[in-house]
Parts: structure tokens; sequence; C-alpha cells
């Protein structure tokens, strides 16, 4: 198969996260297995190693569970849920950590291993005062994704009072969305006011917090299982071609822009013209990439997500929403509307 037939998937994730879904259905005593059977998460799934998820179908899962509880902040409870080995090898790792910031450096650095967004990463800021670890989502926000960024918000605040073995609490708190009608939520598990309507999904701790140290914290195992994850954060780094490189970085710069091949050549640390030969050495070009790229990822938002059309062309770099329905209709044949009619009598 070669590299443009491939079908792009929006980001995918450790079905591990589905225990923490299923531990807040259970707390509402309701049994999650008929649910979870019902998305092909039976228990032969959950127990594959390194199994993975599809963004789209977790959100629907999410939704579903929500539905069937009644409760929309479900989110800020399967946070509260997770344990370290809901993230597997990472997860592990993060809780033989030092302190709370080494643990948050290790669930940010080493999240590829246990989820993936093509359109961007988790990170960590630092400063003199402190850190925001920083989660991206997929946006508009709706009944679907909204528990998403409170899943992980809430997740790391578990997560990280685990290492530190004592209550933690954000110095701050930020979510891009509008304050939905369960926003008390928020203040009671967090324990500050929320910022809602903001430009990131965020939470900063202190460096009080950060110096936390982790009473089960384990020289000689920390040190191996941190070997293990940077082994296999470079086996997957070095099993990618170039071109699938220039994919993964063109998924987060095509918002509401084309970027040129200067740009991505110098996140790839690359001359211009080195990275121009290589392509061609591959049997393939820069535009060929975007193109390709593009009509992927419209077709996988057309499939999986309920984003309108003009939302689409904007987080493909389209100049407007006239200017993507004429793409898409000469990549397939079809225009978006009659594409997602089709894919839902398929579904």
């Amino acid at each position: 198969m070669r590299p443009s037939q491939q079908k792009v998937r929006l980001g995918d994730l450790s079905v591990g996260f589905v225990h923490s879904l299923a531990s807040a259905l259970q707390e509402r005593h309701i049994d999650p297995q008929p649910l979870l059977i019902a998305y092909g998460l039976d228990q032969a799934r959950l127990a594959e190693p390194q199994a993975r998820l599809s963004i789209p179908r977790y959100m629907r899962l999410g939704h579903a569970a929500m539905q069937l509880t009644g409760e929309p902040g479900l989110g800020l409870d399967m946070g509260r849920l997770r344990k370290a080995g809901h993230l597997g090898l990472v997860g592990v790792t993060a809780a033989q950590a030092p302190t709370v910031r080494e643990a948050a450096r290790t669930l940010i650095r080493f999240e590829p291993l246990y989820a993936s967004n093509y359109r961007g990463t988790s990170s960590l800021h630092e400063d003199a005062g402190g850190a925001w670890l920083r989660f991206y989502s997929i946006s508009p926000y709706n009944g679907y994704n909204r528990f998403v960024v409170d899943t992980v918000l809430a997740s790391w605040v578990t997560q990280l009072a685990a290492i530190a073995a004592r209550p933690l609490s954000p110095s701050a708190v930020h979510i891009e969305f509008d304050r939905p009608p369960y926003g008390s939520r928020y203040e009671s598990f967090f324990g500050v006011p929320v910022a809602f309507g903001a430009e990131h999904n965020q939470l900063r701790l202190d460096q009080a917090s950060l110096a936390l140290r982790n009473p089960e914290h384990c020289p000689g195992t920390w040190r191996q299982l941190r070997e293990l994850c940077e082994a296999e954060l470079d086996r997957r780094t070095r099993t990618r071609s170039l071109r699938e490189r220039v994919a993964q970085l063109l998924g987060p710069m095509l918002k509401g822009q084309e970027p040129d091949l200067n740009e991505v050549a110098a996140r790839l640390q690359l001359p211009p013209w080195t990275l121009r030969r290589k392509l061609e050495e591959e049997g393939t070009t820069y535009r060929a990439i975007i193109n390709d790229t593009r009509r992927d990822l419209a077709m996988a938002y057309i499939r999986e997500t309920e984003s309108a059309f003009g939302e689409i062309a904007w987080l493909l770099g389209f100049s407007s929403a006239e200017a993507f329905q004429r793409a898409f209709k000469r990549w397939c044949g079809q225009t978006p509307g009659e594409y997602r009619r089709a894919q839902r009598r398929a579904g």
C-alpha cells in the first residue's frame, strides 16, 4: 500500500484509557461491560499489549457513557480514577520519578507512547515561577470532546498528587471552551477558579509543588524504566520515513495557513535543498505530501467528526471554504457533503 493510500487517523490512544471510564460507571453502579463490548472492547482487547483506540471512537464511547449516566462532567471523574498503569510503560515510569517535576516531564515527553493526536501534542512550559502543563485537543468543542479535556487535566492532577503522596492543587487552570453547565464541578475538583474561554487547555504548578518528592522513588528502577521509554520512543521515530515525518509535522502547522518547505525543513533541522533531495529519493515531493495530507485529513475529519466544512477548511489551511470544496471534489469525485452522507449510510 502506497503511503498516500493509507487511512489517516486523527489520532489514537491506549485502550488503557478505557479503564477509568469503566471505573466511573461502576461508581454509579452501572455495569460497563455491555457498553464496552458494543464498542469492540472486550476483555481480550483490553488485555492486548499496546492496543490502541482511535480518538473519534473514544469520543463516541465517552459521549455514550455520559448519556448512560446523565453526567456531562463524567470526564472529571474519569481523570480522578486514572491509575499509573492505565498509561502503560509511561505511567509506571512516571510513578517512579523522584519528584513531581520529573513525573510531569515524563508524562509529556513520552506521550507518543500512550496517545497520539495528528494535530498537536501536549507540552511542558517551565519558567522561574513554575510550569504550565498544556494539553492539545481537537476543536471545535461539543459534547463529544469536552470530556477529553476534563479527563486529561484531572488525571494530571491525580497522577502527580499520587507521586507526591499528598493532595496537589494547581495555582491556575485554563480551559479553551466556554464554561459548561457543570462548571461548578471544576472549582470543586481543582480547588481554584477556572478560566474558561482561554487560549490553551493547561494547568499551572508552582515551584514548591514541582519540587515535592516521591517517597516511593527507587533510583535504579527509575533509571531502567526511563531507558526503556527512551528506547521505545527512538524506535518509533527511526522507523518512520522522511515522508511520514513531514506529514506528521504538517498536521499542527496547517491551521489557517499553508506552511512552506523552508518552515518544515527548519523543524527537521535540515537545509531546504537537502529536504527536497531526500524526498525525491523517496519518490515524492513536498507539494505531493501537502496534497495527500490535506486530502487524508479532510476525509478523516468528515468521516469521524461533526465539524462544519468551513472549520475543516481552516484547519487544513485553505483560503476559503469554497477552495476546500473544489479541492475535495477533485480528490474524491464527491463534494464534502456527499462524502459525509455516504459515510453515514455505510457506517
